[in-house]
């Protein structure tokens, strides 16, 4: 095995930092998505919270990234040419990352704007990442860009997680063949009775299909290009992901600016009508400073979500599995603050057989966990005696000058 075996990996305890970050940012974002489109007098509708959330979390990351000069922290392996302008050739990767994070904000939220199930896109939408990850370590290994083996417990990880995730189409049909039977369940449960019927009818809409097509595209290309970055630095180097997120950001912000004057400019160019256009170029023309500041947590969610997918030391798929269930139990986190604040509903039956599984996903990580913090502090302790060889074979005694050294096969 060569390659990250000996590159610098991140330690158990940072991982731990970073995921109670993610959690913590997390929990605060979801709380006001709540307050703000739900429990606030001047409700906002989706597209203007989504856009002055954005805006806010956008200009705190910039503002971070730009201050602390976090560009020059690019490690760059080589560099390539455009015309006289050189620069790293990394940024032949990070621009479309960017790109793609810049694809990724406005459709999640496009997709609850659509006549679709809720309940089904969270479903997609959050175990679309768990299988592209698993995907993205496959395709890696094949290719010789990631030289680690994904564990069994992984594996298994990755049936508990999207179990998780489908909790609620899972449950649904449950619910409804009990109600069928005259059984009533207590309210506190909040099982849906309705059952799946018509939650799949978005697969015949063409706009639907398109913009759940564009999520996980480009998270797809994102994931994978994050891996490529971590999993192809030199041997020895520290991976320093700041570098990434920085160039990341400022190339997702230059994207959002320039999609989101596109659809400004859409009634009058093309005489678009979608209320979602309209809505959006009245929020652009009103921006909200409530709305805006509500943004700092999603900003703060987005250093910790990108720093847990280019975890040094991992596959793709165990961090990809810490950063949506991190996400998922924050999830649940939220709505039950926010039942105890706002008085909204608690925590469905559907949401706790969910963390049920977590908890079982999160078992088989810690035991992954363990068995890499092994293999990575065995590996350490090779590297150690390979140059302590190296080191005596350089400088050879007259007694074993003339002894041959054997040649590994």
């Amino acid at each position: 095995m060569s390659g990250s075996s000996s590159r610098p990996s991140g330690t158990t305890a940072e991982l731990l930092q970073l995921c109670g970050g993610y959690f913590g940012a997390y929990v605060f974002t979801g709380v006001l998505v709540k307050y703000f489109t739900t429990v606030r007098a001047e409700r906002m509708s989706d597209i203007a919270y989504l856009f002055n959330n954005t805006l806010g979390g956008t200009l705190l990351a910039l503002a971070i990234v730009l201050a602390l000069r976090w560009p020059r922290h690019l490690a760059s392996l080589r560099s390539a040419s455009w015309g006289a302008l050189r620069f790293p050739a990394e940024l032949l990767w990070i621009v479309p990352s960017g790109i793609c994070t810049a694809v990724v904000i406005p459709t999640t939220t496009l997709l609850y704007t659509l006549p679709i199930s809720v309940m089904v896109a969270m479903v997609i939408m959050r175990g679309s990442i768990i299988v592209v990850s698993r995907l993205v370590d496959e395709l890696q290994i094949r290719q010789g860009v990631l030289d680690k083996r994904v564990y069994h417990e992984e594996n298994l990880a990755v049936v508990f997680a999207i179990l998780a995730v489908a909790t609620n189409v899972l449950l649904a049909p449950l619910g409804a063949w009990i109600a069928a039977r005259g059984v009533t369940l207590p309210a506190w449960l909040n099982v849906s009775t309705k059952g799946l019927g018509g939650s799949f009818d978005f697969f015949h809409s063409t706009l639907a299909m398109t913009i759940l097509g564009l999520y996980i595209g480009a998270y797809a290309i994102r994931i994978y290009i994050m891996n490529y970055y971590k999993n192809t630095r030199a041997k020895g180097v520290k991976l320093d992901n700041r570098g990434f997120f920085a160039v990341e950001q400022i190339a997702a912000s230059a994207t959002m600016v320039a999609i989101g004057a596109l659809v400004c400019l859409a009634p009058a160019l093309w005489g678009a009508t979608d209320p979602r256009v309209v809505e959006f170029g009245k929020a652009v023309r009103a921006p909200s400073l409530a709305g805006i500041l509500s943004g700092l947590p999603y900003g703060i969610v987005a250093f910790f979500s990108v720093f847990i997918f280019m975890f040094a030391g991992r596959t793709a798929t165990f961090a990809g599995l810490v950063n949506r269930l991190t996400s998922l139990l924050a999830g649940v986190a939220a709505t039950l603050l926010a039942h105890f604040v706002f008085g909204l509903k608690l925590p469905s039956a559907e949401d706790w057989m969910s963390v049920a599984f977590i908890l079982v996903a999160v078992y088989f990580l810690t035991r992954a966990e363990q068995r890499r913090t092994k293999e990575l502090g065995l590996a350490m302790r090779i590297d150690t005696a390979a140059v302590a060889v190296a080191g005596a074979a350089a400088v050879p005694s007259p007694a074993v000058a003339a002894v041959p050294v054997p040649r590994r096969r």
